[in-house]
C-alpha cells in the first residue's frame, strides 16, 4: 500500500516522501506549489527507494532491464526504510536512512532558504566486517512522475536535454516520451530507460549534465543539474504507468565504474541540483543556474565588474612573440580592456605546434626578454597579464611524454590519444611538479590571470584504484584539487575554465573559475545560437563569448561579432592592430555599452525568442534573448538575424510589470532602427546576419 509518510514546503517546492507499508520502501516525488495536495497514488505503480544502488553479486534487475540499466536490482529493492532526520537554518536539511544488512545508505536533500532549487548526494557507510563492492549507486532518485492526475499520461511528458559537441554546445533536444517508449507494455513487466550521460574527462561532450522533465498537461517541470568533472549518468525509467528519474555516477555498464567500502568506510556521491515548478525550459534553466551564483561571490575583487578580455589566439593563431605582444599592447592601451592573455605557443620550441606541452618552459627565442618582461607591459599599459597552460597533459615532444611514472595508465601501459599523454594528477609528485611549473611561474612572472585549457579525454578510466572509472573520478577529484591550491596560492588570481572551448561547462569546474570559454566557434556565424544555449547550464556572467575582429570585416559584420558578445562576458581577439579607425570606433561604443550593461548581465533572467535553429551551417530566421534585469527595472535585448528572418522582429518584452519601457541605449549598424509598442520592440531594416543590442529602462523594479 502506498502512502504520504512526509511533506516539506521548500519555497515554491514540495518534497512529498512516499511510504510502501508493505515492502518498507520510502520514495521522493516532487511538486510545485498548488499541487501538494493533488496527489493520486492510486493505480499500478510501485515506489522506489530514494537510493538507487547494486551491490556486487546482488542479483541484477528483472524487466529485461539488465544491460540498459542497473535500478531496482536485490540491493535496492531490499532497502528498507529506517528514519528521516530534518534539520532546519540557514539549510533544511532532509537526511531518509534506509539499511540493508550492515549497509546504510543516507540521501540528503539541502535547502538553502529563499532558493529556487535544492541539493542532493548520498552517503553510503558500511558496517559489514567483509569488503563490499558498490557498481551503481545515484545522487537522487525521483519517483511517481506525474502523480497529479489519473491514468497512462505518457502522452503527456517532454524529455529536454541539452546535446554538445565540438563547436556546437548545449543544442536543445525536446523528445516526447512516447517517442522515446517510456510507456508501459500491457503486462507492466518490460522496463525500458533512456541511460544518457558522458564516459571520462570531458563531461560536456555529448550531452550536458542537465536534463528537464515537463509535464505538458499540468504545466510543470522537474530539472536536474549534476555537478560532477567525470563520468556521470542520468536515467528515464518506465516500467509501470509511472515514470522515475535517477542519476549520479556513470554506473559498471556505463562507466566502468565500481567502489569497495570497508567496515567503517563512507562514500558520498556528487551533488545533484533539482528544481520544480511551473516554468518552461528558460525558467527552470534560470533556476537552475541560480545554484551557481554564489561563485560571483567567491571570485577576485577584479572580477566584480566583468571586465573585458582580449585573447591574442586568433591574432596570432599559437605563434605568440613578444614583437607582436608589444604590438597588441600599444594598441589595446586605453580601449577599455582589463585582461591581456598570452594563449598557446608561448612554449613551443619545434614550432608552430603544442608538442611539448607538459615542460612549460618559455620559447627563448620568442621572448629573448621572458614573460615577466611581456608581463610587465601589459601592466604599463594598465591591463591584467593572462597566460595560458594546458596543464593536466603531456605533448609528445616534451619530457614529462617520457616520464611514464607520472602518467595515467590504462592495462599497465601508458594512456595516450593521439599524441597527448594524461599526468596522474593523484601523485604528490605532479602536484608538486605543477606548483612549480605553473603556481611559482605565474607568480614570478606577474599574471593575474590563466586560461586553463584541456584538449583530449580520458575516455573510460585509467590503472590505480579498483576499477576504471574509479581511477577516472579520483584523478579528476585531484584535477579539482589542484584547482583549489592555485586559489589558495594566488587568491586574487582569475581563471578561466576551457577545455577545447565548452568540453567542460558543468558547476563543480565553474565553481573554481571566474569564468568558462563557450565554445571555440571563434568566427562561426552560429556564435550568437551557441551562447544563447549555454546560458542554460552556466551563468552569462560566466560564460566568455568570443568577437573575432577581422581587417576586412564591414560595419554588418563587426555589429554582428561585438553583439554576440553581450550574452555573456565579452572577450576579442583578431586584426586589432589592422583595425581602421571607423572600426575602432564601433568597438570602442560596443565596449562602452557592455560595460553599462553589466549589472544587467551579472543579475537578470533570460526569455529566448525565435524559432527553433536546426541547422548551424544553415542558420535561418532570427533570435532575440532578453535579459531581465532582477535589480534596476532594466532590460538587455540582443537579437540577430539569419536567412529567411522576417522583415520586421517583433520582440515581445518579458515580465510583469507592465510599465512603459524607454530605449536608453542602441547599438546596432546605420540603417537600422526600433520602435517600442506596448509590450512590443519592433526592429525594422535588418537584414541576414546582422545585430542588435538595446538597453531598456523602466520606472520602478521590475519583477516576474
Amino acid at each position: 500500500m502506498k502512502e504520504i509518510y512526509s511533506k516539506f514546503q521548500l519555497g515554491d517546492m514540495w518534497a512529498i516522501y512516499l511510504l510502501d507499508t508493505d515492502t518498507q520502501l520510502c520514495g521522493l516525488t516532487l511538486v510545485p506549489e498548488g499541487y501538494q495536495d493533488s496527489l493520486n497514488l492510486d493505480g499500478w505503480w510501485n515506489i522506489e527507494p530514494v537510493v538507487q544502488m547494486k551491490l556486487t553479486g546482488e542479483p541484477y534487475p528483472d524487466g529485461f532491464a539488465h544491460g540498459h540499466s542497473m535500478r531496482n536490482g536485490a540491493t535496492a529493492k531490499g532497502l528498507r526504510f529506517s528514519e528521516q532526520k530534518t534539520e532546519d537554518g540557514a539549510v533544511t536539511k532532509i537526511t531518509t536512512i534506509s539499511e540493508k544488512e550492515g549497509i546504510k545508505a543516507e540521501h540528503i536533500l539541502e535547502y538553502p532558504q529563499g532558493a529556487s532549487f535544492m541539493n542532493m548526494y548520498t552517503r553510503v557507510v558500511s558496517d559489514r566486517e567483509e569488503t563490499v563492492e558498490l557498481e551503481m549507486l545515484s545522487s537522487y532518485n525521483l519517483c511517481g512522475f506525474s502523480c497529479i492526475g489519473s491514468g497512462l499520461r505518457a502522452e503527456d511528458f517532454v524529455l529536454h536535454r541539452m546535446q554538445s559537441k565540438w563547436s556546437m554546445e548545449g543544442k536543445l533536444e525536446s523528445t516526447e516520451f512516447l517517442d522515446l517508449q517510456l510507456e508501459p507494455a500491457w503486462l507492466r513487466i518490460g522496463a525500458n530507460s533512456v541511460r544518457f550521460g558522458e564516459v571520462g574527462s570531458m563531461p560536456v561532450r555529448r550531452y550536458f549534465p542537465w536534463m528537464i522533465a515537463e509535464d505538458t498537461k499540468y504545466g510543470y517541470s522537474i530539472g536536474i543539474q549534476l555537478c560532477h568533472p567525470a563520468s556521470w549518468q542520468m536515467e528515464v525509467y518506465n516500467i509501470d504507468e509511472r515514470i522515475s528519474l535517477s542519476g549520479g555516477l556513470a554506473d559498471r555498464e556505463f562507466g566502468h565504474w565500481t567502489k569497495r567500502l570497508k567496515k567503517g568506510e563512507v562514500f558520498e556521491t556528487p551533488r545533484a541540483v533539482v528544481t520544480v515548478a511551473k516554468e518552461d525550459v528558460d525558467g527552470i534553466s534560470d533556476r537552475l543556474t541560480s545554484a551557481q551564483k554564489i561563485n560571483l561571490e567567491r571570485v577576485p575583487q577584479i572580477e566584480k565588474d566583468l571586465p573585458v578580455v582580449f585573447n591574442e589566439y586568433c591574432t596570432t593563431w599559437g605563434n605568440p612573440t613578444e614583437e607582436n605582444m608589444l604590438k597588441i599592447i600599444d594598441i589595446l592601451k586605453g580601449k577599455g580592456i582589463q585582461y591581456c592573455v598570452i594563449d598557446a605557443g608561448w612554449h613551443v620550441k619545434n614550432g608552430a605546434d603544442w608538442s611539448d606541452i607538459g615542460d612549460w618552459i618559455t620559447n627563448p627565442e620568442r621572448f629573448p626578454r621572458g614573460l615577466s618582461f611581456i608581463a610587465s607591459a601589459i601592466k604599463e599599459a594598465g591591463m591584467t597579464p593572462g597566460l595560458w597552460y594546458e596543464m593536466e597533459i603531456a605533448g609528445g615532444a616534451s619530457e614529462m611524454f617520457k616520464n611514464e611514472a607520472e602518467l595515467l595508465h590504462r592495462d599497465g601501459y601508458p594512456l595516450q590519444t593521439g599524441l597527448r599523454r594524461f599526468l596522474d594528477m593523484r601523485k604528490p609528485s605532479v602536484q608538486k611538479y605543477l606548483e612549480e611549473r605553473v603556481i611559482d611561474q605565474l607568480e614570478q612572472s606577474g599574471f593575474g590571470y590563466l586560461k586553463v585549457d584541456y584538449n583530449d579525454n580520458i575516455g573510460i578510466g585509467c590503472d590505480g584504484a579498483e576499477s576504471l572509472g574509479e581511477g577516472l573520478r579520483q584523478n579528476m577529484m585531484a584535477s579539482q584539487k589542484f584547482f583549489r591550491k592555485i586559489r589558495e596560492r594566488l587568491p586574487e588570481l582569475v581563471i578561466e575554465n576551457c577545455s577545447s572551448g565548452g568540453h567542460r561547462l558543468e558547476p563543480s569546474m565553474q565553481e573554481l573559475c571566474s569564468m568558462a570559454s563557450f565554445s571555440d566557434a571563434h568566427e562561426w556565424k552560429a556564435i550568437p545560437v551557441i551562447a544563447a544555449n549555454v546560458t542554460r547550464a552556466i551563468l552569462p556572467a560566466q560564460s566568455q563569448i568570443w568577437a573575432v575582429l577581422r581587417k576586412e570585416d564591414d560595419e554588418k559584420r563587426l555589429y554582428y561579432s561585438l553583439c554576440n558578445t553581450f550574452l555573456g562576458r565579452m572577450c576579442l581577439s583578431g586584426d586589432v592592430y589592422d583595425l581602421t579607425k571607423r572600426q575602432w570606433e564601433i568597438v570602442e561604443d560596443g565596449i562602452r555599452l557592455y560595460k553599462k550593461c553589466v549589472p544587467v548581465i551579472k543579475n537578470g533572467r533570460n526569455f529566448r525568442q525565435g524559432p527553433y535553429v536546426k541547422s548551424y551551417n544553415h542558420l535561418r530566421g532570427w533570435q532575440a534573448l532578453c535579459r531581465l534585469s532582477t535589480e534596476k527595472g532594466r532590460m538587455l535585448v540582443v537579437a540577430h538575424t539569419f536567412e529567411e528572418a522576417p522583415e520586421v522582429l517583433e520582440v515581445v518584452l518579458p515580465g510583469e510589470n507592465k510599465a512603459a519601457w524607454k530605449i536608453s541605449e542602441e547599438f546596432f549598424r546605420k540603417g537600422i532602427t526600433a520602435e517600442l509598442r506596448e509590450n512590443k520592440l519592433l526592429l525594422f531594416g535588418m537584414t541576414e546576419y546582422d545585430g542588435a543590442v538595446l538597453l531598456l529602462e523602466q520606472e520602478g523594479v521590475c519583477s516576474f
